[in-house]
């Protein structure tokens, strides 16, 4: 499993994941934004991602294996599920299951904090650093379609 913490404990054969903010890993992204690496892989993905005011999160996609919870920690974001538009503001939670087409913004006027774990997890720090350099425009779009099924990040149509 890659992460930026360290696991601690024992106890029956188990250790826990530990991430402190400084140790996890930021990939930045335009207006005010930020993924927060915190977990990748084995039984959840967990990141943390800053949206700035109206931002986009990510673009109609799906997953197959995994079920994935938005948390919003602060602000609101809108989310695209199946054909139902919904804004979520903080305290909120979204939970989407596998095969379920879904996209995700910050709503218009404000920014947005979520924290996003996928279950069981799938190996994606690479998935988010692409989508960093895409975002700033440093990479094409086209980057991410031959790892689809990798990432477990499925976009109709591509």
């Amino acid at each position: 499993m890659g992460h930026q913490g360290r696991l601690a404990g024992t106890g029956g054969g188990a250790t826990a994941l530990v991430v402190r903010a400084a140790d996890a890993e930021e990939v930045p992204l335009p207006h005010s934004g930020a993924f927060r690496l915190l977990a990748d892989g084995g039984a959840a993905g967990v990141n943390r991602l800053s949206l700035g005011a109206g931002s986009a999160g990510a673009p109609n996609h799906f997953h197959t294996r995994s079920t994935e919870l938005f948390y919003v920690l602060g602000g609101a974001a809108d989310f695209l599920l199946g054909t139902e538009a919904v804004r979520v503001a903080e305290g909120g939670l979204v939970l989407v299951p596998p095969g379920l087409t879904h996209a995700f913004g910050a709503a218009p006027g404000g920014g947005a904090e979520l924290l996003v774990v996928l279950t069981p997890g799938v190996e994606r720090f690479g998935y988010f650093r692409t989508l960093g350099r895409i975002q700033h425009g440093l990479a094409p779009f086209e980057e991410l379609l031959p790892h689809q099924d990798r990432y477990d990040v499925h976009f109709p149509g591509a």
